[in-house]
């Protein structure tokens, strides 16, 4: 069954002046519709069209800075670079952060609106949706194709109403629509013929096709599955979706940590422990660190999970205080002296960086007023203001010998202001980009050129770079301090660079992937006959491998 456009309000000539779309929705969360998703923009990348990603409404704490110094979530930036094109707020133009179980900061076309709960986030729709649409239309005026992202159930009915990220995006959009369910965590003709009933025939209508995701095993044992779900809905299933177990594409969110399978610490590696917190945010600061195959990386919940490890980081948060209280709660204070003492290393990013100081104020009330003792390992102190900063940076390390000539890139995202005492700084802000025009300049005074802090013995330090890790140079440079420190000789860069190198490669490999086992002709067929008129499709139809 080929996806036909509904009758619309728009006349034929009004939709060839702007992008045409494919939307993919899901049954659920975490089925994975932002990889599906940034696999199709990249194969519409690799065929020479104009392409851009939308997801009018991101619920993450794993959030990125775009050129010009707006917030979003790190998924639409996977997906901008899919398309080779730069991260812009109109990619997500609202970004909710969660603060706490029933709280989120709402960010709107990449600023800090609000700080709202639920209810009073959906009383404010009619003010919200005006800023998805704005987005969108502009998105739509510079591209030919734009792939939009649903956000949890496409059929969440209880809150059809209130949507403003689904349906309503995809009739605004007159897209078709591509749905994708997890048959991993089971239940998968639930899934898809529940979802299906419980859409309006409009909606219905616009489904080209079902994608089964995260098969694991024969999928040609699934072949009477794929003929029972097409007999009971009538939708074509354009194929099953092999799970890749070693993709280097980073989740959406904090699911995506996945805490089963872990390695034990090894005496000849590197051992690395997150501290899982409740409100950790931005968790791919680590992804290529852990890719590292001298390095044993685990995420740990309780203190006595630390036997055996060589450096414990705390990373980010979206409520310092909170988990800071909870850091405590659970005694990791005392352990994380003691590790200091018997000579490992404690790093603190963002968040967790202003919870290694002695101090942590909250005059405005941004994460619910007064002060916090911290940790007192760092002689630091932090004031939480009401403006957040957002900017990316590069930057030179000057906190370990040897280090100076070494450069880092990454980006600020935080609400707070932190003073050393007696601490020396980590790092030389070099350039920033802080404003809407995307420019790159240097930092105007030593205040915010220098970042970070780092105790006399070298052992403990913080920053607030994000992504501090990325970069090939510093993160082997670092990781050799600690293997010399542990008696281990240091490793050649080539492997820390290649690391890199894969990292790039893989949207290609994840998109080769969709195009090997997905019969796209349809999404495909579906965009060339409502595309713009000067828009050449044909490459969609050429294997670009």
């Amino acid at each position: 069954m080929a996806f036909q456009r509904p009758a619309s309000g728009m006349s034929d000539s009004s939709l060839t002046d702007r992008a045409v779309s494919v939307a993919v929705l899901g049954t659920g969360s975490d089925v994975g519709k932002s990889l599906v998703s940034a696999g199709l923009c990249r194969l519409l990348h690799r065929a020479g069209i104009r392409v851009a990603p939308f997801k009018a409404q991101n619920m993450s704490l794993n959030s990125f800075v775009t050129p010009e110094g707006g917030e979003i979530g790190r998924a639409q930036a996977l997906q901008a670079e899919a398309c080779g094109v730069p991260p812009h707020v109109d990619m997500n133009p609202i970004l909710l952060k969660p603060e706490s179980d029933t709280c989120s900061q709402v960010v709107v076309q990449g600023k800090v609106f609000s700080s709202l709960d639920s209810r009073a986030y959906y009383d404010q729709r009619p003010d919200l949706f005006p800023h998805v649409r704005e987005s969108f239309e502009r998105l739509a005026r510079q591209y030919d194709v734009i792939v939009i992202e649903g956000a949890g159930s496409a059929a969440e009915v209880n809150l059809r109403h209130l949507d403003l990220v689904n349906w309503p995006v995809v009739k605004l959009a007159d897209s078709q629509v591509v749905l994708v369910a997890d048959i991993d965590r089971g239940g998968v003709f639930a899934q898809v013929i529940g979802t299906l009933e419980l859409l309006e025939r409009d909606e219905r209508e616009r489904i080209a096709g079902i994608i089964i995701n995260k098969f694991r095993g024969d999928a040609g044992l699934f072949a009477n599955g794929v003929e029972f779900i097409e007999q009971r809905t009538g939708v074509p299933v354009l194929g099953v979706l092999p799970f890749v177990p070693d993709l280097m594409l980073e989740e959406e969110d904090r699911l995506g940590i996945k805490l089963s399978g872990q390695s034990a610490f090894k005496p000849t590696h590197v051992n690395v422990a997150i501290i899982l917190i409740p409100h950790m945010s931005n968790f791919t600061d680590f992804d290529l660190l852990r890719q590292e195959h001298d390095v044993v990386l685990k995420y740990i919940s309780s203190p006595d999970e630390l036997v055996g490890v060589d450096v414990v980081i705390l990373p980010g948060s979206k409520n310092t205080q909170t988990d800071l209280k909870y850091l405590l709660g659970q005694d990791f204070q005392t352990v994380l002296e003691e590790h200091v003492r018997q000579g490992g290393e404690l790093i603190g990013i963002c968040g967790g960086y202003q919870m290694l100081g002695l101090d942590i104020h909250d005059p405005h009330g941004v994460e619910g007023g007064g002060s916090s003792a911290g940790l007192g390992l760092l002689e630091i102190q932090t004031t939480l203001e009401r403006e957040k900063m957002t900017t990316q940076v590069e930057a030179e390390a000057l906190h370990f010998v040897g280090f100076s000539s070494i450069r880092v890139r990454g980006y600020h995202i935080h609400m707070g202001i932190t003073r050393r005492q007696n601490e020396r700084p980590c790092f030389h802000i070099t350039r920033t980009v802080r404003n809407r025009a995307g420019l790159t300049g240097a930092c105007a005074d030593e205040e915010h050129s220098l970042d970070g802090a780092i105790h006399d013995g070298e052992l403990v330090w913080g920053t607030y770079i994000h992504g501090v890790f990325d970069e090939p140079d510093f993160r082997r440079a670092w990781l050799n301090r600690v293997r010399r420190r542990k008696g281990l000789a240091p490793l050649a860069i080539d492997r820390s660079e290649a690391i890199n190198a894969q990292r790039s490669h893989e949207l290609d490999r994840w998109a080769d992937h969709l195009q090997q086992y997905i019969r796209l002709r349809p999404i495909w067929d579906g965009l060339k006959r409502r595309g713009r008129p000067h828009a050449d499709f044909q490459g969609l139809y050429e294997d670009r491998r």
